[in-house]
């Protein structure tokens, strides 16, 4: 009984001192994109932005997309010269980058409201810019503000399916940690990036993986990810129809070589909504990280 009790109190311990250990190696984040640092009171979140440009310029926010490590340092290649025209507002949505990581159930209905009371409380008759999943909360949330234009890169509302047991498991105290210790791990960032957000490896620096690690591993970190992973995130708009019934101008941005959501859809979507379409090449899921000066200069010129 003894040794039994013992092997437990091992198996135990050691992930939780791995936990342990990996907690203390991630210092305090530091703002991913030049301006000023703001906090926005939500919900009892604070939400940390980044604001830049002259405020007499039009408004434009940046909405980040949603995965293990996401924040707006997403915008980090288009900030600065989007600063020249535009007045910017660029947010680490809850749960991600520098904002509050609260153990809250995250869902689509939570983010949409978010965009929608952001949007409101920042920005006036704005462009609002939204990378991947994201694009579903910030059509939804357009079609009650004063958004004045939507620009979609890769949209989707879906991921992988609804497997509630994952965020379960993921949020569970010492098993969780560690599970996602793992999903977040240099060599998975590394991995899921190669083979899904972007055409060329290269684009993969040590600098931006680490941010990401050191992103993923602020306290709470794995909250909202999971949720993600689950599928409690996805939408269930019909997305299309949504965007069709917009009064304003939409336009879709799309990497040529994104496999997870096919150039094919892009094309469909904008057929729907009627919105203008450009699909960039040696590009996948980010095509305004590999493909920067192409966007500024077809979609924000």
């Amino acid at each position: 009984m003894k040794r039994r009790l013992l092997a437990g109190a091992t198996a135990l311990a050691s992930p939780l001192l791995a936990n342990q250990y990996l907690a203390m190696r991630a210092a305090d984040l530091e703002p991913a994109l030049s301006g000023i640092q703001h906090t926005y009171q939500w919900r009892g979140f604070d939400v940390a932005y980044t604001e830049a440009g002259d405020e007499s310029n039009p408004d434009l926010l940046l909405l980040h997309g949603i995965n293990a490590a996401a924040s707006n340092a997403e915008w980090k290649e288009l900030f600065a010269t989007l600063t020249e025209s535009y007045h910017v507002i660029a947010p680490d949505l809850p749960g991600f980058g520098m904002s509050s990581r609260h153990p809250v159930n995250y869902d689509a209905a939570f983010y949409t409201a978010f965009v929608s009371e952001f949007a409101r409380d920042t920005t006036e008759n704005a462009t609002w810019v939204a990378s991947s999943l994201t694009s579903a909360y910030a059509a939804e949330a357009a079609s009650d503000s004063d958004c004045a234009e939507l620009v979609l890169i890769c949209p989707t509302t879906t991921t992988m399916g609804e497997r509630p047991w994952v965020k379960t498991l993921l949020r569970s105290p010492v098993l969780g940690q560690t599970l996602f210790n793992l999903v977040a791990s240099k060599r998975s960032i590394r991995h899921f990036s190669a083979d899904h957000s972007y055409y060329d490896e290269a684009e993969i620096t040590d600098e931006r993986t680490e941010y990401e690690w050191q992103t993923a591993h602020q306290p709470g970190a794995r909250f909202a990810p999971a949720s993600f992973v689950s599928g409690a995130l996805d939408s269930d708009i019909d997305l299309g129809e949504i965007l069709a019934a917009l009064d304003i101008p939409v336009t879709i941005v799309w990497g040529a070589d994104a496999d997870i959501s096919p150039v094919s859809e892009g094309r469909k979507l904008a057929k729907e909504a009627d919105a203008t379409l450009y699909v960039f090449k040696r590009a996948k899921l980010l095509p305004h990280v590999e493909r920067a000066e192409k966007v500024l200069e077809k979609v924000f010129a």
